[in-house]
């Protein structure tokens, strides 16, 4: 049974930085992509930045050049460095693991940017 676990939310003041850590278990194969996405309160879930395997990386446009997404041991786990936060960061952030169609979720991790 997968099993996706986000970690590293917490408060952090407007300038300063945290790193997301993602882990996937129970499944011995890569991963075709895995990702961050984020949801504020009261807005839909939307997609912050995707990894393959390949390396090849996608972040939206209001992250680039701030946040940084990168494997660790293994591609089963993944990070999410954010620096430069702002207010329009706050949000629970969800970690995404995708093999063959099936998307699996961990269940998030409250990151809230304080000014």
């Amino acid at each position: 049974q997968v099993q996706v676990v986000e970690s590293g939310g917490g408060v952090v003041q407007a300038g300063g930085s945290l790193r997301l850590s993602c882990a996937a278990t129970g499944i011995i194969f890569n991963f075709n992509t895995m990702a961050w996405y984020r949801q504020a309160p009261g807005r839909q879930r939307d997609l912050v930045a995707s990894i393959t395997p390949g390396g090849s990386t996608v972040y939206i446009d209001s992250v680039k050049g701030r946040f940084i997404i990168s494997y660790g041991n293994g591609k089963n786990t993944i990070y999410l460095q954010m620096n430069s936060l702002n207010s329009e960061d706050t949000a629970v952030y969800y970690c995404n693991a995708r093999l063959g169609g099936r998307d699996f979720w961990g269940k998030g991790t409250l990151v809230t940017v304080s000014s």
